[in-house]
């Protein structure tokens, strides 16, 4: 009988469920800090490019999810994710802003509901997108 290396090397050994689910978490904290990084960072940029963006809650609004974008994808590059993960992780922080724009157009959320709702959901959104490759997210 033979026996693996993960016998014998503690660095080798698989991780526990628990210390699986702190990974999982923790990844998503980065991320969250990683987001914020992003807004703070690029949002005096677009002030400055861009004097009054605030009157326009749309534009506002996207803007504001690409800064998060951004800084969130930037993280998720350095802690080699690929492509298709930063991707996907990506589509779940915009698509509340899509989402909310609509009932925004029609007149039924203000545009302080469409800058609140779409924060709000995305953390969710990002969530979910990470349980779909928990997998991944867990390593």
């Amino acid at each position: 009988m033979t026996t693996s290396t993960c016998d014998k090397d503690p660095a080798h050994a698989p991780r526990s469920a628990a210390r699986k689910n702190l990974r999982f978490a923790l990844h998503y904290l980065e991320m969250v800090v990683a987001m914020f990084v992003g807004m703070f960072a690029l949002g005096p940029l677009w002030s400055w490019a861009w004097p009054g963006l605030d009157a326009l809650p749309a534009v506002d609004a996207v803007v504001m999810a690409t800064n998060m974008t951004v800084g969130m994808a930037a993280w998720m590059r350095v802690r080699r994710h690929s492509w298709p993960q930063i991707a996907e992780m990506s589509a779940a922080m915009y698509l509340p802003f899509l989402v909310l724009l609509v009932p925004y157009w029609l007149g039924v959320l203000s545009a302080h509901g469409l800058m609140m709702g779409g924060h709000v959901i995305m953390f969710p959104a990002m969530l979910a997108a990470m349980f779909w490759r928990l997998d991944e997210y867990r390593h």
